[in-house]
């Protein structure tokens, strides 16, 4: 066994079910073949069958016991060999010089660092990652909880109006711009211009209103 189903996932052992579907769905998404440019087809699939391997494990508990189980079992084994090889043990290797145990107690010192390193990684990661999926536990609460509330108002009959924002006036006033902007243009069009002229000179209704508009501007 040498993959580490939880590194593929980027997730920490202790990972909640949650999490660990979480961090499945954005791998997946991120490294499916079929959203990769042609010439990194090929190793994003590889890296998509690794990370449906380790979900397929992961997500079953049973399964996901017995690979626990087995990934502690080899960890130990690493750890005693590791402990013999810094130990010098003469019954499976001729004793080590000075230099020659110093050099692999420091090898072995920088291991564990690198072992402390990804575990505070994983932990972290893990960390982003509860705290992104309760973040968005919660926006998705608010939001049901809103619009349940805001339907529960409509069956009662009232009528619901929301407070304009700036943004809302902002986009009101581009649009009056953009509307005075194509009435000018097509103002000098003749014959729309003549249009108009005749339309205002003949029908009174229109040129009263025309005339209430431009009361109001002086």
């Amino acid at each position: 066994m040498n993959k580490n189903y939880y590194d593929i996932l980027q997730v920490n052992k202790n990972a909640s079910p949650e999490i660990i579907e979480k961090a499945y769905k954005v791998l997946a998404k991120k490294y499916h073949p079929d959203l990769q440019a042609e010439e990194n087809k090929k190793q994003s699939e590889e890296i998509f069958k690794k990370i449906n391997e380790a979900y397929e494990v992961l997500s079953n508990p049973e399964k996901k016991q017995a690979y626990d189980e087995s990934l502690l079992e080899r960890e130990r084994n690493d750890s005693n060999t590791a402990q013999q090889q810094t130990s010098g043990d003469t019954s499976y290797s001729t004793p080590l010089s000075e230099d020659e145990l110093r050099y692999r107690q420091q090898q072995e010192s920088l291991r564990q660092q690198k072992i402390q390193q990804e575990r505070q990684y994983q932990e972290q990661l893990q960390r982003e990652h509860e705290l992104a999926y309760q973040q968005e536990l919660q926006q998705a609460r608010q939001k049901a909880y809103h619009d349940a509330y805001i339907q529960d108002l409509k069956n009662r009959g009232y009528k619901i109006k929301y407070k304009k924002t700036f943004k809302d006036y902002l986009k009101s006033f581009i649009a009056l711009l953009i509307t005075i902007f194509i009435l000018f243009v097509l103002w000098q069009i003749p014959f729309v211009k003549n249009f108009f002229v005749n339309l205002y000179e003949e029908n009174e209704i229109f040129r009263l209103f025309i005339d209430i508009i431009l009361g109001l501007f002086k």
